[in-house]
């Protein structure tokens, strides 16, 4: 029965993850598109799946993840996330720079482009806090509400970023995958209770 139950919360996580990728492939909007434009959508499409994984890897919600491996497997995703976030925005500045530079500089007229910025500044901000968490001798509860705090962000920021964006994702897949990682995101907060006590175990 266990078997069973870890069998299937994994299908449905390669589900979740793998859906929207594959039916951005059949996107008609990626027609005629240069390859770097296609290889900067489907890097931001991956990095919004790993969005999902992250919560499930830290709340210890996935089999065989619990605990140290949890945390460990959190720290490689968020690493893997990061590239995958750098490689599009350095795909997009090769099909654009005057896009990339005013998205850059909160000058774009597209609300879309705004999100992404804060999303990806917050990304960043939180891989650098991770790094840097022994050399800058914060105590655990506080650095546990700094990088979720940050989360946070980028949760939000890049759920209305690929709402609003009408680019490389499925409409309803695209749906479906905010509200997978909103939810997923919201009920690890609760489970790990960050807010609610501080601990000085590190």
């Amino acid at each position: 029965m266990i078997l069973v139950r870890a069998v299937l919360i994994w299908a449905a996580l390669a589900i979740a993850i793998i859906a929207p990728i594959v039916l951005s492939a059949s996107s008609p909007l990626l027609a005629w598109r240069d390859p770097i434009y296609i290889l900067a959508g489907f890097a931001g499409v991956f990095a919004m799946t790993l969005l999902l994984v992250q919560p499930l890897l830290v709340a210890g919600y996935l089999p065989g993840m619990s605990g140290l491996r949890g945390r460990r497997a959190h720290r490689w995703v968020g690493g893997v996330m990061v590239v995958s976030v750098l490689v599009h925005v350095v795909a997009l500045w090769i099909t654009s720079p005057p896009d990339v530079i005013d998205a850059l500089l909160l000058t774009s007229p597209t609300p879309f482009s705004a999100w992404g910025v804060i999303a990806m500044w917050a990304v960043s901000a939180a891989a650098l806090l991770g790094l840097l968490r022994q050399r800058l001798r914060l105590r655990p509860y506080l650095w546990r509400r700094c990088h979720t705090a940050l989360a946070a962000v980028v949760v939000v920021g890049s759920a209305v970023h690929a709402i609003l964006i009408e680019g490389t994702m499925e409409t309803m897949s695209k749906v479906a995958l905010c509200v997978l990682v909103l939810t997923a995101n919201v009920k690890a907060l609760a489970a790990l209770r960050v807010w609610a006590y501080r601990t000085t175990s590190r």
